[in-house]
């Protein structure tokens, strides 16, 4: 009896392929390193406290964590962090539990997270690292439960990653606020490595964000075809599809991107967090 053959031809069963390549070391490393982000992020949010650091006394200017940024509210009841003045509302409320990690952190945390969640890349690399759908190409996925019917069921959260775009540059804004705040201290301009370090955070998320495909899309005049006979007559669309190549370098190198902001986003939090606790020490033209 001839045995059974998956896709491809080869043998039937999870993970069977004809690929003779290290196939797996992908969805391996991308599916850990997700997850130590993720890990470390929540960490950062039930923490709640050294995510602020001016060596000044109080005064315009600090460095403060990317995960809490913007900073609506400062918790002083609990978490030692920035102080009231710093924050765009306050003292949090008082209805706000004193066991439940920073309200900051909590309400924007998602915002960011569900751009990166609705991602065209995120989408393909969860898919293969964490649900095996397929784990690579050409290699056999794990058992589906029920009928394989694409994407129709998760449509709805995945249509929000051209909103979550908005989102994404919203917060873009302020983490480039903070990145000019990073160089004043009590009003007094200056360098710190902490400076340089938050300035590059929000260039690389820029990166990051503006060459996604939604973006590109956008700014290419939500238009669908470049080549048809109209676009030889329309000057508008000339220059969108000038824009929309521009954009088209960062998409090119999305996956890239997506992994080095993310990467230096957690870098800054744990930079901040390191120097607030004292345990490091923020070399910087203000002295020590």
């Amino acid at each position: 009896m001839a045995a059974e053959t998956g896709t491809g031809g080869h043998a039937a069963g999870m993970f069977k392929t004809l690929r003779t390549d290290a196939w797996w070391f992908e969805p391996l490393w991308t599916g850990l390193g997700f997850l130590i982000f993720t890990i470390y992020a929540n960490y950062e949010m039930m923490k709640g406290d050294n995510y602020w650091f001016s060596n000044g006394a109080h005064g315009f200017g600090g460095y403060l964590s990317p995960f809490f940024s913007p900073l609506l509210f400062a918790d002083t009841r609990v978490w030692a962090g920035a102080p009231v003045a710093e924050s765009f509302f306050g003292e949090a409320p008082t209805w706000w539990p004193t066991w439940f990690p920073s309200i900051s952190a909590a309400l924007i945390l998602p915002l960011p997270l569900s751009f990166r969640l609705t991602c065209y890349y995120y989408r393909k690399f969860y898919y293969r690292a964490y649900f095996m759908s397929p784990p690579a190409c050409a290699v056999n996925p794990a058992p589906q439960p029920g009928k394989y019917e694409g994407e129709r069921m998760l449509l709805l959260f995945q249509n929000l990653h051209r909103y979550a775009l908005y989102a994404a540059i919203v917060v873009l804004g302020f983490l480039s606020y903070d990145a000019f705040m990073s160089f004043f201290r009590d009003g007094v301009f200056g360098v710190g490595v902490g400076s340089l370090i938050l300035t590059l955070n929000p260039i690389l998320l820029g990166s990051y964000t503006f060459g996604c495909h939604a973006w590109r899309h956008l700014i290419g005049g939500k238009k669908d075809c470049f080549s048809c006979d109209a676009f030889n007559h329309d000057k508008g669309m000339k220059k969108s599809y000038g824009a929309w190549r521009a954009v088209t370098w960062l998409n090119e190198r999305h996956m890239l991107l997506a992994w080095v902001s993310m990467i230096w986003v957690g870098w800054t939090g744990l930079y901040v967090r390191l120097v607030a606790s004292g345990a490091i020490t923020d070399f910087s033209t203000w002295g020590n």
